[in-house]
């Protein structure tokens, strides 16, 4: 059964930092395009980040850029988000998600709609 978990999520105040992780079960990361996306109320689901499935390239939203980093340990079979300098507006409901196949700006693109797995989410609140 394919299934992605994530965690590290919570409560932080502005200018805080947080780590988030998924992992995969069911399958192996290695060779497959990851990705986080988010979704605050009332809002679309947007893409955060993306990391090639060589984990040569990666992709940031352009609010992110600069504070969040994602990277890969195919061995844990895990990916991870890195967030740092975090602001109220990055308040969401953040997703992993994997595309066994695609290109990595294409399935990453219009909100992870290439995306084909997903895990239920944690949920991040900024605030003091």
């Amino acid at each position: 059964q394919v299934q992605l978990v994530e965690s590290g999520g919570g409560l932080v105040q502005p200018g805080g930092s947080l780590r988030l992780s998924c992992v995969a079960s069911g399958f192996i990361l290695d060779n497959k395009v990851i990705g986080w996306f988010r979704q605050a109320p009332g809002k679309e689901r947007e893409g955060v980040s993306c990391i090639s499935s060589s984990g040569g390239s990666t992709l940031y939203g352009d609010s992110v850029k600069d504070r969040f980093t994602i990277s890969r340990d195919n061995g844990k079979n895990t990916v991870y988000l890195q967030m740092n300098g975090l602001k109220p507006e990055d308040t969401a409901v953040y997703y992993c998600a994997v595309a066994p196949y695609g290109n990595m700006r294409t399935v990453c693109g219009r909100g992870g709609a290439g995306m084909n797995y997903w895990g239920k989410g944690t949920l991040v609140t900024v605030s003091l």
